[in-house]
């Protein structure tokens, strides 16, 4: 003989397993410091990635007034004559026309370029996504390890470059008139897929209702271009430029690895300047005001373009005429 229960079927319903916890219950109440102190546990890794970055920009610039070498080890503070010893030194503005030449060229010719390939890789085809995923591969070679492997290309004995081309073996890339524009040259082919990659992004995000009004109203391709893609890229295209012209400032590795700065000083940037003074002859101090007058250089140059990226962008939002 069985039995029923005589609970009702909402209380049969309701019923909870045993240790389960009571529904509808609060969370216990978190102290008040514990709710003042999060704010500082949280910041801890920003404070520690701050300090990391200012702490060795404080030393160098500390540096840079002292007369701190090797040969010196108990340095005295000389206040500017660091600046004036290097702004007087014709090797230092040598190195500010090499690093500028390199910067503005090779931005301007990996924009370029990188504008046309990412016009090229906008039409979906086969070729095309096979091709994207092609261009990649020279970001995911190291800067160094590219320069090795282009040194190799450009040696007149063996390089394969000229026995592609037909030079023979009496051209030489990296001699004292050719150096610089090899050392572009590389730079080109590793980092133009950056910017046709940046530019793809951007194109791809346009809003295609205005492309398809003017294809309906008869509007050439160039015309589109100019009238319509190119002034709401312009926001993209600057932060590529922003980007490869910074680093173009900072340029070392590579460089070093082709031609450690020569031969002579055809290639020595602001970079090489100031290892050749802080690590080859040991003069910490001469080293540190080459690395503070780059930095100078580098904030001015980064905040003009940072505004001229601002009005490209209120602009483009159709804020300003």
């Amino acid at each position: 003989m069985t039995t029923q229960s005589t609970r009702p079927p909402s209380e049969a319903h309701s019923a909870k397993p045993a240790g389960a916890p009571p529904r509808n219950v609060e969370p216990p109440e978190v102290p008040m410091w514990r709710r003042k102190l999060r704010p500082y546990i949280l910041s801890i890794p920003a404070v520690v990635i701050v300090v990391g970055i200012l702490y060795p920009f404080v030393i160098g610039a500390y540096y840079s007034f002292l007369n701190y070498a090797a040969v010196n080890p108990d340095p005295q503070f000389v206040w500017f004559k660091n600046f004036a010893s290097v702004l007087g030194d014709s090797s230092f503005w040598t190195s500010v026309r090499v690093t500028g030449v390199f910067a503005i060229v090779a931005t301007a010719v990996e924009t370029v370029i990188g504008v046309g390939i990412a016009l090229l890789l906008n039409r979906s085809s086969l070729i095309g996504k096979i091709f994207e995923k092609v261009l990649i591969l020279p970001l995911m070679i190291a800067p160094v390890i590219a320069g090795v492997i282009w040194k190799l290309m450009f040696n007149p004995q063996f390089g394969i470059l000229n026995h592609v081309l037909g030079l023979g073996n009496t051209f030489d890339w990296l001699s004292s008139q050719n150096a610089l524009w090899s050392v572009i040259l590389v730079d080109l082919w590793i980092f133009t897929p950056f910017v046709a990659i940046l530019v793809l992004a951007g194109m791809r995000s346009l809003p295609k209702e205005p492309f398809e009004a003017s294809e309906v109203d008869g509007a050439s391709w160039f015309y589109m271009f100019r009238r319509l893609m190119l002034p709401m890229l312009w926001p993209y295209i600057l932060v590529a430029v922003i980007f490869r012209f910074m680093d173009n400032l900072k340029v070392f590795d590579a460089v070093y690895v082709l031609t450690a700065g020569g031969p002579g000083l055809s290639t020595r940037t602001l970079q090489i300047g100031a290892f050749e003074d802080s690590i080859i002859n040991l003069d910490y101090s001469r080293g540190s005001t080459y690395m503070f007058l780059l930095w100078i250089i580098v904030f001015v140059t980064a905040r003009y373009l940072v505004s001229v990226l601002g009005k490209a962008q209120r602009r483009a939002a159709g804020a300003e005429s």
